[in-house]
């Protein structure tokens, strides 16, 4: 999978079922969300639970950072990709998605925008070719995402506090291709 061919399908289907509970796993599998981010597991889970969403024929990405178990290093991404069915990597750490794109698996930046500072890193970090998407975080302030898309070479994800259908519609309407959400009654909607 590339990045034109997630962005179509999550322009189909544009919420993403964030877990970050295993035992919110089988929900999540029940909805109709095309993309999975999975936002737990340890080491020796991990294959399980990507064999799990790969099953059901959706896209998964794991967010390294949170793996309890693996190390934040490109041993770590190394193992993904080769000991798991992974498609992408999520990460705050960019030299461990730079490892994930030369693996072959599609690579997702997560940003936390705490002040101008934050936003100005994105915007630098944005014009790596090693990210196919950055993912910012909260989502709920859509002049930023607006702001963000029109500045920004690569599609935005906005994450963080979706609680809401219109806080879905919101960030959608600014320019973000997808959301994400831990909250089941939004992987629904």
């Amino acid at each position: 999978m590339n990045q034109a061919e997630l962005c179509s399908l999550l322009e189909a289907s544009p919420i993403i079922a964030a877990v970050k509970e295993e035992a919110d796993l089988p929900l999540c599998l029940s909805t109709d969300c095309a993309v999975v981010f999975i936002l737990c597991g340890t080491v020796t889970t991990i294959g399980e639970i990507v064999a799990r969403v790969k099953e059901k024929g959706r896209v998964a990405f794991v967010h390294l950072d949170l793996v309890r178990g693996l190390s934040a290093d490109e041993a770590s991404v190394e193992f993904l990709a080769g000991q798991t069915e992974v498609d992408g990597i999520i990460s705050t750490k960019h030299s461990l998605l730079k490892r994930a794109k030369q693996l072959g698996l599609m690579t997702i930046q997560r940003f936390f925008l705490l002040d101008s500072m934050a936003l100005e890193n994105v915007k630098k970090q944005s014009a790596s070719p090693d990210l196919d998407f950055i993912e910012i975080l909260p989502a709920l302030m859509p002049k930023v995402i607006a702001k963000l898309a029109g500045q920004v070479r690569m599609p935005l994800i906005a994450g963080g506090l979706i609680e809401e259908k219109e806080d879905i519609t919101a960030a959608l309407a600014a320019g973000a291709v997808a959301v994400s959400s831990t909250k089941a009654g939004v992987w629904g909607m």
